[in-house]
């Protein structure tokens, strides 16, 4: 899902560098597409060999009732992808269009806010705001620092004068970003190593779009790392609740 448009990681990353975020998006669909595959079949195997419990089959009525229910979520999906990939909108103007839609699908449609909870829903939206805004705007100010001092031209001279090339640099970043995936979401992952290890990949020669998708999967694989691994916590509660044998996983 992190490579799966629309991604915040990517969309972080593209403002941390002033790169592309509609090239990421299309950069991002098929890497992800095939990530996801691979994932649904070790699944669905370790799932038949060790006979996980499942819930009943639904019915397709069961099922046309569902999608009727979600279809306008759903949608969002469509409005948004399909207007950055059409062009009818920037991605910037994407993200205001599919607030749009949320907020007109949450209170009038699903009813799951009233208007009345719509301060509060704003008030807590401009603090993380704020929070974010100023972090991405001190990780630019770092960014500019380093590439006005020359420090990420000097630093691939170094790596390249040493015999450390572009293979190397990319497995030295998987690493150190693994490192910080114990301990720290992708967000700032991105937002912290994105000022500093973008200008040295661009000074080696490595493709802008390619790294960023590299630094935003591997900081995506935090996510079930121990010991923060949020995804493994959410795991955890659902497979409680399903009582499957531990002893299997």
């Amino acid at each position: 899902g992190i490579l799966i448009p629309p991604s915040v990681c990517m969309v972080m990353f593209s403002v941390a560098t002033n790169t592309s975020v509609g090239a990421l998006f299309m950069a991002g669909v098929i890497p992800g597409l095939a990530l996801a595959g691979v994932l649904g079949g070790v699944t669905w195997y370790r799932a038949r060999k060790y006979d996980y419990p499942r819930q009943p089959k639904a019915t397709w009525a069961e099922r046309w009732t569902a999608f009727r229910a979600s279809v306008w979520g759903l949608l969002l999906i469509v409005v948004v992808m399909g207007g950055i990939y059409t062009g009818i909108f920037t991605p910037t103007e994407a993200a205001a269009m599919s607030a749009v839609y949320a907020f007109i699908c949450a209170i009038f449609i699903y009813n799951d806010l009233s208007l009345k909870d719509v301060p509060r829903v704003l008030l807590n939206s401009a603090n993380m705001s704020a929070m974010l805004l100023y972090i991405i705007t001190n990780a630019v100010l770092f960014s500019f620092i380093m590439t006005n001092e020359n420090i990420p031209q000097s630093l691939a001279d170094w790596m390249m004068g040493n015999g450390l090339g572009v293979i190397t640099f990319l497995l030295m970043c998987n690493i150190l970003l693994l490192l910080a995936g114990n301990f720290m979401e992708p967000s700032s992952i991105v937002l912290i190593f994105a000022p500093i290890l973008f200008p040295v990949a661009v000074a080696l020669g490595i493709d802008p779009i390619h790294f960023g998708l590299v630094l935003v999967l591997a900081g995506g694989i935090g996510l079930v790392t121990p010991p923060v691994g949020s995804v493994l916590f959410i795991g955890t509660a659902i497979g409680n609740d399903i009582r499957f044998d531990e002893s299997k996983v």
